[in-house]
């Protein structure tokens, strides 16, 4: 259904922009570091969801239309963007509270914030718009290849994602004094910040 040049060639495009620095691997970082493996591999469920509903869209016509819908776009982006701040500034605020306080929270809501985040991204859509199509043979059953596509960029982001989060958690060991932890997620919780107000900045038209 798909030629095996395109799809290695989507593979590397697509490897190469998740280990881009962005929201999705700055939240999990936080928190991983902050509550542990399980809550974040929840997320990266959550993140998962969200992307294959975004290229689920895509390959119905759908996220071209947010695209191209100048209201749609800058609502999903100026909400995205407050959302990830939202996310920063919590983090910011939990860094001060102990282990069992942070554990209250239930790993699911993790799973939809996860899924929040890539929903709202509209560096999402405009990814399965302007790049995956150019990975589409013509003359072939298009939408088929797209989901093809689009699924397996979706597998290669959360293979990464787990990655990270497993990587990330495993150092919690390491700040394990409270003046070290909370130093450590008051800095990546800044760090969230940044990469909101960046995606804000860089999803301008």
């Amino acid at each position: 259904m798909i030629e095996p040049a395109l799809l290695l060639g989507f593979m590397v495009t697509a490897l190469i922009i998740e280990l881009t620095p962005g929201p999705n691997m700055a939240w999990l970082i936080m928190l991983s570091l902050s509550e542990g493996r399980r809550a974040g591999y929840m997320a990266s469920g959550g993140i998962a969801l969200g992307l294959l509903l975004i290229s689920g869209l895509a390959a119905l016509g759908l996220a071209a239309l947010i695209s191209a819908s100048p209201l749609l776009y800058e609502g999903l982006r100026w909400t995205g963007a407050l959302f990830l701040l939202y996310l920063a500034v919590e983090g910011w605020l939990s860094a001060g509270k102990t282990a069992p306080a942070m554990a209250a929270r239930q790993n699911w809501q993790h799973g939809l914030r996860g899924f929040v985040i890539n929903v709202l991204n509209p560096k999402a859509a405009f990814f399965y718009v302007t790049v995956l199509p150019q990975f589409i043979a013509t003359g072939r059953d298009e939408r088929t290849q797209a989901l093809i596509l689009a699924l397996t960029s979706v597998a290669i982001a959360t293979i990464i994602h787990l990655l990270l989060v497993t990587l990330a958690a495993s150092l919690r060991g390491f700040i394990e004094n409270e003046r070290q932890n909370r130093l450590v997620r008051r800095i990546l919780a800044v760090g969230l910040a940044i990469v909101a107000v960046w995606l804000l900045i860089s999803t301008a038209r």
